[in-house]
């Protein structure tokens, strides 16, 4: 199997890639989590007053699962959902540890807004001791606030992520979910909604083949499809196997 990546002589164009939400999430066997980031979302669609109330009761949501299971594409999701409905939106990562300083020096006043925030963490397991510290502080604030929504993403539950042992107790406190892996028929499913998501329309033996003899993970595969449609446009062929083939040739 290939699983080398992308060749390298082609530029992706990823413009007209839809952004990330919701409603292009295939749920799988996650549906507990989607209906409860929906209900959340859909509350934000309110007029304020009603923006403002945590219709679950919750002041955050983490899930976990391995890669390729869905988790970033959620979190930005969550993001694209709050920017949709004007609230103010921080992500946060391990990568970029200054936004998490310029969180911090907000925090207190975001607290203290009659407007929600919303505040999204990919890849909790990477956390270094300075953001594990971080983190901590936020939940604190989030926790005594009325209006702040936090959501959490890393690869084991709370219990068994190698971090100090009061936030790995703070993550608990919140909704916790697992993230599951797509059946082979699940991701056949994806990759065709994605694909028409984009406009493109994809020979019947290219997903299989690609499933089987390529990439298995769903991030490389939706990268693919972008690659293709991008191929497809620049080439005007359609997505056929010959396609597909002359794309992961190397060269």
């Amino acid at each position: 199997m290939n699983t080398s990546p992308l060749p390298k002589q082609f530029a992706l164009d990823i413009s007209h890639t839809p952004k990330a939400s919701l409603e292009n999430y295939l749920p799988g066997n996650d549906r507990a989590l989607i209906s409860t980031l929906q209900a959340l979302c859909n509350s934000w669609k309110q007029d304020l007053p009603e923006k403002i109330n945590n219709p679950l009761n919750h002041r955050w949501l983490y899930w976990w699962g391995p890669e390729g299971s869905g988790r970033t594409h959620l979190l930005q999701a969550i993001a694209n959902a709050a920017e949709l409905a004007g609230l103010h939106s921080f992500a946060l990562s391990p990568n970029e540890p200054i936004t998490w300083v310029r969180l911090e020096e907000k925090i207190l006043a975001l607290a203290q807004n009659d407007e929600a925030s919303i505040i999204t963490v990919d890849d909790v397991n990477y956390l270094d001791d300075r953001l594990v510290g971080a983190l901590f502080r936020i939940l604190n604030s989030v926790q005594a606030s009325k209006n702040i929504h936090i959501f959490m993403a890393g690869n084991a539950a709370p219990a068994n992520l190698v971090l100090r042992e009061d936030l790995r107790t703070r993550l608990g406190w919140g909704l916790v979910f697992q993230t599951r892996l797509l059946s082979d028929d699940e991701k056949i499913q994806a990759l065709e909604q994605a694909a028409k998501d984009r406009g493109l329309v994809l020979s019947p033996e290219v997903v299989p083949w690609l499933l089987n003899r390529f990439y298995r993970d769903m991030p490389n595969l939706m990268a693919l499809i972008d690659a293709l449609d991008a191929y497809s446009l620049e080439t005007k062929r359609a997505v056929t196997l010959p396609l597909v083939r002359e794309l992961l040739q190397p060269k």
